[in-house]
């Protein structure tokens, strides 16, 4: 997955950013949406998929202050570790039904 900030962007205003990321679609993108909108700090947060053919999103993030890359950066994390919490359980159940 690749990342770069969408030209065009105010260079001035570090709270408001657009990345674009590569090889993602609907799944990672509404997944990240989700937990980013979560936080107080943020005012909007969504994505778009420029065109079907393509294999990217382009992430818009605004915030009432802190600067958008370091949401991005704590959404990525939360993202993660929501991620392998289910796995662990998934893993945990799979292993129980097994058992049973």
């Amino acid at each position: 997955m690749g990342v770069a900030e969408l030209v065009g962007d105010d260079p001035t205003d570090e709270s408001a950013r657009t990345y674009i990321f590569d090889g993602e679609g609907h799944t990672f993108g509404n997944a990240l949406r989700s937990v980013i909108s979560r936080y107080p700090e943020v005012t909007f947060c969504g994505y778009t998929v420029p065109h079907p053919a393509d294999d990217k999103i382009n992430f818009r993030i605004q915030t009432s202050g802190p600067r958008a890359i370091d949401i991005l950066r704590r959404g990525l994390t939360d993202l993660e570790e929501h991620c392998e919490h289910i796995m662990k359980t998934f893993s945990q159940e799979v292993e129980n039904f097994k058992a049973s």
